[in-house]
Order: structure tokens, then C-alpha cells, then sequence
């Protein structure tokens, strides 16, 4: 009957204003090459991902009314939860595109977007991956000849480390759970410091308004050029090491060519700098020459520990500034480097020649993003998928679950924490301890619970919606008896749709129409109601006259007639669950009935012949027969 407003976008269930809309999809993309190819210690996964779930919100309204970009081909999402599972798709879209892992996608859309997932949403999200590897797959061909830049150079599997180490004993196994340990402190430690400092900035800095914004961000881009020409200048080449021609690696590279041994100011034309090696070559190539295989001894401990404090300075500070930033690749820059660390340690303790240092460093870069994202099966399958190299898989799924474990001994992951400090209410995955000896009255509050009559008159609803923000209010009828019955709920959004067009008030207070029962309206010419949006209307766009404000407003047509309810003593637990499995927005807490008028198990929910369907629609009707027992005990 209505569509959602557009200025209000559905996250998990949440509204948020303003984070996927048209201007910021369009700020994400342009501010994300320009930061990206600036060098900033930031990604270009993060912003892929939020541009994907814009264009999906876009498509969700049909496009943007006020760019003339309304379809009806795009109206067919009419309900909340069909954007939420555009949204969705939108997002598994990004991660499939920017890490070219569609099954990766598909699970970080199971892990992290979403808390409601169905069969229905699963094969969605994984056509659309499969779109996108496609795509791209296919874009990557036409840009094989080199008129794309360095897009398609590294091939479909971005880092391929294939060839890399084949065997590990069960003794390496101590250091890799290290590697664990260490990424989870490092992510712990990461989440809290990005945590205290963009509460600072929104706190103290951005509040000086946009100017400080820029000067902000152009600051820290100065000073990440500053240590990224200034730290090369201040190591000692080191002479190449003898050619290995199975390798294909050439020391030094030619000038003008990126990837391993990058001669920067080296005296001899036999030498190269090791910390330029990683500072002066694009994000894919540097994680590449740390992950790459047969380059022992490429990089000095003390070149790769001065890169990893500096980095990681660097990305804490970037992160927040106000410019598109994504904490993939920096969380794989900073693992890796470590993880090479450990892997140069372990080579010189074990003194055997099959381990390689690059496989330390993937480990590394697992661990530190189990650490500081916390997640588990999308971010294995997205390492696999990236590196091609499905031998280590119980190695990664090893530190990541070390990483994590540790991480969560001192703080929750990025995306929560941020969330959090943004004031978004996503609910976790599974409930507070203190639930548990909690029932579902004691989460309703003292206050008194804001209804409306079936029959309102019209000044009374801009009242209460002048009053409070509430999204939702139940709607109040009486029994013949005269015991208050509820009998659904009507959102805002409905009311504030009805107060602008004023085509159903009415002058009795009498019920207009006790038939309809909350089905499509029917106006007095004898036609359906179009769909009607409330995009962009407030209270302060509503102009009532005084013969307006005598006027009635029958709600009956216009509530949603079967809420979710639960008993005021349920255990707050199982309705913390059903609120956050079921993705809902609202939920009715009611006495305990008195009467019971059937049990449905689950046989009595299975259609097996035609004789069976009327049968079923009478334990329909007995169900919402029952349903009003529940609101209204006897």
C-alpha cells in the first residue's frame, strides 16, 4: 500500500539516513580513486562494497525521483524486506568484485550484512556473485593488452601463491598458533585505537565543520608521502641475490616497473632497496612480493619492522579521516608483514629449505584480520579464493580462529565497534548473559505504551507523532463488552501519508468500513489506492486547516492486522532471537492467555494433496482466531 521513505535506507533491519544515497555513491567512487591512487595506508575493498550496496538501494526506490530516474521496472520492491535483500546482494556484489571471490562474497553476506537469512536470499546472493565474477573475469580479458592500467595485470586469482610451500611439519605448528596469538593482540589493539581516535575527531575536530575536514585529510596525506620517500632514503641497499632462473624474478627491476627488488638510489646497478620494494609499489604488487615464494632473505628484519610500525600508525590514523577508506588491504599489509617476521625466524631456527617466508606472511595476514574483524568462514574462503592455494586452508582456519578467540577477550570486532560509536543499533549475535534471568515485560520500560484508537480524530494523531519518534504505535478496538482488544499496528510513515493527501479523512468517528479488515483500500469512485510514498514528508510539510482538524481518520484500513506478539513472561532470550532471526522492528508484549484453541506442529504445516489444502486454510483461520485470544485473554 505504501513505500518506504527513501531519505531512510535499511541496514539489518535498521534505518539509516543518509549512507546510501545517490550523492554518497557517487562521493565513495571518485573519493576512492583519488585516495587509493594517492597511496593513503587505506583499501579500495571497504568503498567497493558500500558502493554496491548503494547502487542496490538506488534500484530498490526505482531510482532517484529527483534525478528522473523513476522505473516501474524497479518498483516491484515494495516491502522493507525486499530492499533489505537487495542491500544484501549489493554488498556480497562488492566484496565479490573487489577480492574477484563470488563464493567469498556470498559468505560475507551470510556472515556480516545480514542477521534474517533464507534459502530465497542464498541463491540471490550467489547469482549475483556469479554475475560479477563474470563480469569481471570478462573485463579483465579485454584489458589484457595493458589500455586499463595495471587492472587485470595480476590475472583472475589476485595473489596466486600456488607454488608456494607444499608440506609443513606438525612443529611449525607452534609458531603459526603464535601468528594467531600475535594478530589477535595487534586487531584487539587496532579496533581500540581507531575506536579513541574517531571519538576525538566526531567529538572535538569534525565538529569545527568541513574545512577542518579537508585540511584534515590533506595533512595526513602529507605526512603518509613524507614517511613513504622518507624511510626508503634512510636504508642501505642490499646487493641482489644470485639469479635463479626458475624464479622468473629479475634483480633489480628495470625502471618503471613495479614488483620485486625496486632499485631506489642505490649506488651500483646490482642493488636494491627493500623497504622501497614494499612502499613504492601499488597495494596488490607489495602484498604479492611478501606472499611471493623463493625470495628468502629478499627483505632485512629490521626494514620489515619499521615498515610494520609505521603502517600501522599510518593506517590508525587514515582510518576515520573523511575520505573513503577500507581496512582489507591494510589489515593484509600489516599481517603479512609480521607474519613474514615470524616466517624469517622460523627459517633460521629449523634450518629446513622447504619452508617459505610467504607463507608465514599469508598466515599473518589471516590472523591480523580475524583479529581485527573478527570474522571466520567468508574471510577463509576469501584467502583461499585470493591466493589459489587450497593446501593451506587448515592453516588459515587455524590463526583464525586463534585470532579471533583472542580478540574477543578485550573488545568486539571494527564493524561493531564503529557501529556502535555511530549510535546504529545492531543487535549481536547472540544475546547479553544478564538475559537470561530477564522476561520480556522487564524490557518494555515503565512507560506508558502510545496507542491509537481504531477511529482517531486528526488533530490527536499530530500529537502523539509531535511527541515522540516512535516508528510504529499498536492500534486500540473494544469487544462488545467493552474490554480493549489490539487489533494491529500502523506505522508512521502510513499516518504521515494520510495526513498529506487528506483523501481518507472522514467527519463521523464512526468505523467507515468494519469489513475491510486491514485488505487494499477502496476509495468512493470504487478504485484500488495507488501506491502512495512518503518520501521526504515531515510534519513540518503538512498544512492542516481548522476544518481539517475536526476531520476522523478510520485506521483499520491501513494497519498491519497480524504483528508478532509474545507473552509478557517469555524469557528475554528467546525474544531477543526471534526479534533479531525474524529481523523484525517491532513486537508486542501481551498477558499470558487464558485459553488455547489448537496446536500446529510441524506435519500440520505440510501440503500433501489437494485434500489437505482445505483442511489447512481452517487451522488458518483457527490460527487467527487464536492470534486474538493471545492480544485480548478472556
Amino acid at each position: 500500500m505504501f513505500t518506504k521513505s527513501a531519505d531512510s535506507h535499511l541496514c539489518s533491519g535498521v534505518d539509516t539516513h543518509g549512507i546510501l544515497l545517490f550523492r554518497t555513491l557517487i562521493g565513495k567512487v571518485f573519493g576512492s580513486i583519488g585516495s587509493v591512487g594517492g597511496g593513503l595506508a587505506l583499501g579500495k575493498e571497504g568503498p567497493l562494497v558500500h558502493t554496491g550496496a548503494c547502487i542496490a538501494s538506488l534500484l530498490g526506490q526505482g531510482g532517484s525521483t529527483k534525478y528522473h530516474l523513476n522505473s516501474r521496472w524497479f518498483n516491484v520492491f515494495k516491502s522493507d524486506r525486499d530492499r533489505r535483500d537487495l542491500v544484501t546482494c549489493g554488498c556480497a556484489a562488492g566484496v565479490a568484485a573487489a577480492f574477484r571471490a563470488p563464493v567469498g562474497g556470498v559468505l560475507f553476506a551470510l556472515e556480516e550484512v545480514t542477521s534474517w537469512w533464507r534459502s530465497q536470499l542464498m541463491w540471490r546472493v550467489f547469482f549475483t556473485s556469479a554475475i560479477v565474477a563474470v563480469v569481471v573475469r570478462t573485463a579483465m580479458g579485454w584489458c589484457k593488452s595493458g589500455k586499463c592500467g595495471h587492472f587485470g595485470s595480476g590475472g583472475f586469482i589476485i595473489w596466486d601463491v600456488s607454488d608456494g610451500q607444499e608440506d609443513y611439519s606438525f612443529a611449525e605448528l607452534f609458531p603459526m598458533a603464535i601468528i594467531g596469538v600475535i594478530g589477535g593482540l595487534l586487531g584487539a589493539l587496532f579496533n581500540q585505537l581507531t575506536l579513541y581516535i574517531t571519538t576525538w575527531r566526531r567529538n572535538h575536530l569534525h565538529k569545527k565543520g568541513n574545512r577542518v575536514k579537508i585540511i584534515e585529510a590533506c595533512l595526513v596525506s602529507l605526512l603518509t608521502s613524507v614517511i613513504s620517500f622518507g624511510l626508503p632514503l634512510l636504508r642501505k641497499c642490499s646487493p641482489c641475490p644470485e639469479p635463479d632462473p626458475t624464479s622468473g624474478i629479475e634483480c633489480p627491476r628495470p625502471p618503471g616497473m613495479y614488483g620485486n627488488y625496486v632499485n631506489f638510489y642505490c649506488s651500483k646497478d646490482n642493488e636494491y632497496n627493500d623497504l622501497a620494494t614494499i612502499f613504492f609499489n601499488t597495494q596488490d604488487d607489495a602484498i604479492r612480493n611478501l606472499f611471493s615464494a623463493k625470495t628468502i632473505n629478499e627483505y632485512s628484519s629490521q626494514s620489515l619492522l619499521t615498515f610494520l610500525v609505521m603502517f600501522y600508525g599510518l593506517a590508525v590514523v587514515t582510518f576515520g579521516t573523511a575520505v573513503p577508506a577500507g581496512q582489507f588491504v591494510p589489515g593484509i599489509m600489516i599481517g603479512s608483514t609480521y607474519g613474514r617476521l615470524v616466517g624469517m625466524f622460523v627459517v633460521k631456527y629449523y634450518r629446513k629449505l622447504n619452508i617459505e617466508e610467504g607463507t608465514y606472511a599469508l598466515l599473518g595476514a589471516a590472523s591480523f584480520l580475524g583479529g581485527s574483524m573478527r570474522m571466520t568462514v567468508s574471510l577463509c574462503v576469501i584467502m583461499v579464493e585470493i591466493t589459489n592455494n587450497l593446501k593451506l586452508l587448515p592453516l588459515i582456519m587455524l590463526v583464525l580462529l586463534i585470532s579471533k578467540a583472542v580478540g574477543d577477550a578485550f573488545n568486539d570486532g571494527i564493524y561493531e565497534e564503529q557501529a556502535r560509536l555511530r549510535g546504529i543499533p545492531l543487535l549481536d549475535s547472540k544475546p547479553k548473559y544478564e538475559m537470561r534471568n530477564m522476561i520480556a515485560k522487564e524490557a518494555c520500560g515503565s512507560g506508558r505504551v502510545v496507542s491509537f484508537p481504531r477511529v482517531v480524530k486528526v488533530p490527536d494523531v499530530v500529537s502523539i507523532l509531535q511527541s515522540n519518534s516512535h516508528n510504529g504505535f499498536p492500534v486500540i478496538d473494544h469487544t462488545r463488552s467493552g474490554e480493549p482488544l489490539v487489533i494491529g499496528l500502523v506505522l508512521r510513515s502510513h499516518l504521515l501519508v494520510i495526513l498529506q493527501s487528506k483523501v481518507d479523512f472522514q467527519h463521523s468517528p464512526l468505523p467507515s468500513d468494519p469489513r475491510s479488515g486491514g485488505r487494499s483500500i477502496r476509495h468512493d469512485s470504487g478504485e484500488f489506492a495507488k501506491p502512495v510514498s512518503s518520501k521526504g514528508i515531515s510534519l513540518d510539510d503538512i498544512h492542516l486547516t481548522s476544518e481539517d482538524l475536526e476531520m476522523y481518520i478510520d485506521l483499520a484500513p491501513f494497519l498491519n492486522p497480524s504483528p508478532y506478539i509474545v507473552p509478557e513472561d517469555m524469557s528475554l532470550t528467546k525474544v531477543y532471537n526471534l526479534f533479531r532471526q525474524l529481523g523484525l522492528r517491532h513486537l508486542f508484549v501481551v498477558p499470558r492467555p487464558s485459553r488455547v484453541l489448537g496446536l500446529i506442529t510441524r506435519k500440520d504445516l505440510l501440503i500433501e494433496d489437494a485434500e489437505n489444502v482445505n483442511t489447512l486454510e481452517l487451522r488458518a483461520t483457527s490460527v487467527r482466531s487464536l492470534m486474538l485470544i493471545l492480544l485480548h485473554p478472556i
